[in-house]
């Protein structure tokens, strides 16, 4: 990404990147740390690129808490040197190289279909589920996430049927639904035995979907006869998606913004004065600086 970064801002090249996750390593002090070392800490421009296209406070929302934690650590609240400039691209749910990208995954896998039955496979799109309680606070994420679906839908000009669903709820409280597992059960046994799974909130592999989708949900459905169940890849390495990436921070570099007009409003039940301050924060990177609404 940075390499065709590179190529298409020049006035801005050359662009490093450095990985923070919020639990794992590199976590987001040593990213932080190793900025610093690096002496963007005299007014050196950075960008906080959330890989999650959908807005969760769950998500990026803590991550950014997290950024803005170690920033007051290690910075202070007014560093002596200016301290890194930071922005944030903290969404970015229907891009058209993500759609892309998706579409052509979908595409991919449908192919393996005998042509006579492909307009009948049933596309699920499974997201990572919240807590209602996060949703009921008024968190964007569930709407951000059909957006997507409903953008790649139109890419595939609906040529399936589809239907969102949701997964990796633990615990006894409430969770948004229906979930994966059920949904693909459910229609396994009602007869519908093709079926592609498209993990839409990720954009890479890992547990949730080398595990829970191949290993547990797949194999269970195959187990009661759903044979044509089958995943959709995950982005990884697509060219198209490393494009849209590129695409997504030269826009960013190129408008000046801080972040999006989405992060200066908070969620309708949100109490976390730490959200508020890190809200503010990065609102306040830019040269026209806006109140957040409480």
């Amino acid at each position: 990404m940075c390499k065709i970064l590179d190529e298409r801002c020049p006035e801005s090249a050359p662009h490093k990147p450095y990985v923070a996750f919020r639990y794992a390593d590199p976590l987001t002090e040593e990213m932080y740390q190793r900025l610093l070392d690096d002496g963007f800490g005299k007014q050196g421009r950075a960008v906080a690129f959330t890989q999650y296209p959908q807005y969760s406070c769950s998500t990026t929302g803590s991550s950014l808490n997290e950024l803005w934690r170690w920033r007051i650590r290690l910075e202070g609240k007014e560093p002596e040197d200016g301290g890194v400039r930071w922005s944030v691209i903290d969404r970015w749910p229907v891009h058209p190289g993500l759609i892309e990208a998706f579409a052509q995954n979908i595409e991919a896998q449908l192919a393996t279909y005998p042509k006579e039955v492909r307009k009948d496979v049933v596309l699920l799109f499974s997201a990572h589920s919240l807590p209602m309680s996060v949703v009921n606070r008024g968190d964007t994420y569930p709407a951000e996430v059909a957006a997507t679906v409903h953008a790649v839908m139109t890419r595939l000009n609906f040529s399936n049927p589809y239907r969102l669903c949701w997964q990796s709820q633990v615990g006894p409280s409430a969770w948004l639904g229906a979930q994966t597992s059920d949904t693909v059960m459910a229609y396994v046994r009602k007869g519908h035995t093709d079926l592609v799974l498209i993990p839409i909130a990720f954009t890479s592999d890992h547990i949730e979907t080398l595990f829970e989708l191949d290993q547990e949900v797949i194999h269970e459905a195959k187990q009661e006869g759903g044979t044509g169940v089958k995943r959709a890849e995950s982005l990884n390495g697509s060219p198209t998606f490393i494009g849209a990436l590129a695409d997504v921070a030269e826009r960013h570099l190129r408008s000046g913004e801080g972040c999006s007009r989405q992060m200066g409003i908070r969620c309708q039940g949100c109490k976390s004065e730490r959200c508020l301050e890190q809200k503010r924060f990065f609102m306040n990177t830019e040269r026209n600086v806006e109140e957040v609404i409480r």
